[in-house]
């Protein structure tokens, strides 16, 4: 059992309250998902969970954490640098239980998560696999202490689909306690019986949480439910109310007026003792107030919009002609996939899948090449690994400025505002902030620059199930052409209008 008592964890920088006063206790069998917008500290809680002192950078903490027998098990949401500049070998044998398994036990392991037992003798540097090679391996390494706890931040990113399959079948099947993180909505569809969800109302003034077991689509409905009932009974509340009030204004200054009008003293003593009465009402009626039905309150939803009729591509337009004999990994050293041909006219919606370490990053990125050289259209590129374009101490305010004029300050306020940023948040160092509200600047950056070709590498991979929905229209909506890779079923399922599979013989277009 894992049990958290009194938990409250504070922002050094700005002094924001993440979470306040949260209790929670986890049982053998429990699969919690961790769910909440971006910037809300989902993956701080889950680093206390874990190790406390991992917050000690930047977060202030107090609670109690009881842990009983139980062994923990970390996947962190990014690869660190020190284990990126490790060779795989490296990786596996800094753990103790690696030297324990004999060489049909790390086989089997191996076998469970898609790869081969040569896996862990390969000296390739981590930094170098694939998105989800990377999260294959790491987890590989977790199973090999055999956890009794699983602690997981975002193990669906990057990770092909039969990668995601083999991932929700680990997490329903796993007899103890998994809590995770994911944006991904199918892989929470089909596992979690849990929900741990994280909120920042009042524009962000407040941190509430809430913890209930049910499953997700049980819990959406039940919330929807709850919110919808008790706006209802705040309307019937405030309506009653303000009769109520009409009434009572109408009485008191009626008195009003015949006191002032009154000569008669005795007729004087009984208006003011009905006075007395009215003020006793309002009394009354104050504390009445304290018992009303309030509003319902819940974060707000992302505003968003890409895209207008200066974006529009004509239909016949060829924005993609794109023919590669053979495809290389970026270093040269290991041919990918020959005769890759791909075709694109108008405003296609196109997606790339295949396999993890296939090349569809290493395509995407010649795509992009390509593309961004040329005149006769407009693209933008989101890279699946942001820091290849987004200066790690400079603030979103300033990456998104082009003028640094005060008018358009104050535009890219608004538009961040939009986007659930606070005042503080929009001045913190983009290395700072969370992987979703990354993932937002750079959308907002392909917009504000005009772009109608987008070129975008897991575009939904850090967004969560509460901005996916707003984040999937506004790609379907968007009238220009978009090339994208994703492992995303619902933003393949949504937004895409053709699907090609590459593979080593290059890409083939898949039916639904």
């Amino acid at each position: 059992m894992l049990q958290f008592k009194n938990v409250t964890i504070t922002h050094r920088k700005d002094l924001r309250v993440i979470l306040e006063d949260f209790h929670c206790a986890l049982h053998a069998g429990d699969k919690a998902v961790m769910i909440g917008e971006e910037g809300n500290g989902k993956s701080t809680l889950l680093k206390w969970m874990y190790e406390p002192i991992l917050l000690d950078g930047y977060a202030q903490y107090q609670g109690e954490r009881v842990i009983s027998h139980e062994r923990l098990a970390y996947l962190p949401q990014e690869l660190s640098l020190s284990d990126a500049s490790k060779t795989v070998y490296e990786f596996f044998s800094e753990e103790p239980c690696f030297w324990e398994k004999n060489p049909g036990e790390l086989a089997k392991l191996a076998k469970s998560v898609g790869l081969t037992a040569e896996i862990y003798y390969l000296d390739q540097r981590m930094g170098c696999l694939s998105g989800g090679e990377k999260v294959k391996v790491q987890l590989l390494r977790l199973l090999l202490a055999e956890p009794t706890v699983l602690l997981l931040d975002e193990p669906s990113n990057d990770i092909d689909i039969e990668t995601l399959q083999w991932m929700e079948e680990l997490i329903a099947g796993w007899p103890n306690i998994v809590v995770f993180i994911s944006h991904d909505e199918v892989l929470i569809e089909h596992t979690a019986n849990m929900v741990i969800h994280l909120e920042q109302v009042y524009r962000k003034q407040k941190s509430r949480c809430t913890v209930v077991r049910m499953p997700w689509l049980s819990y959406t409905e039940e919330r929807l439910h709850q919110f919808q009932k008790q706006r209802q009974l705040a309307v019937n509340d405030q309506r009653e109310k303000r009769i109520r009030d009409e009434k009572y204004r109408r009485m008191e200054q009626q008195v009003q007026n015949n006191l002032r009008e009154t000569k008669n003293d005795h007729a004087g003593r009984l208006l003011k003792k009905k006075m007395h009465a009215v003020k006793s009402m309002e009394h009354r009626f104050e504390r009445e107030n304290a018992e009303m039905v309030s509003m319902p309150v819940q974060e707000e939803a992302i505003f968003f919009k890409m895209g207008g009729k200066e974006t529009k591509i004509p239909a016949g337009k060829t924005v993609l002609e794109c023919e590669i004999p053979e495809l290389f990994t970026m270093d040269g050293s290991r041919l990918l996939a020959k005769n890759v041909r791909l075709r694109i006219r108008g405003a296609e919606r196109v997606v790339i899948i295949g396999k993890n370490g296939v090349g569809k990053t290493t395509l995407l990125r010649k795509i992009a090449e390509e593309l961004l050289s040329r005149s006769d259209i407009r693209a933008g590129y989101m890279p699946q690994n942001y820091e290849e374009l987004l200066p790690a101490r400079v603030n979103a305010i300033r990456y998104l400025s082009e003028t640094g004029e005060k008018e358009e300050q104050t535009r890219l306020r608004t538009y961040l505002g939009a986007l659930k940023f606070t005042e503080d948040e929009m001045l913190h160092p983009l290395d700072e902030l969370s992987g979703g509200q990354r993932a937002k600047v750079l959308l907002l950056k392909l917009s504000l620059s005009g772009a109608n070709v987008l070129i975008l590498d897991e575009p939904t991979r850090n967004f969560s199930p509460l901005s996916g929905p707003v984040i999937r229209t506004i790609l379907r909506e968007f009238p220009g052409a978009i090339i994208s890779v994703s492992h995303d079923r619902k933003y393949i399922d949504e937004v895409c209008t053709k699907i090609y599979e590459l593979t080593a013989d290059g890409l083939k277009e898949v039916g639904r």
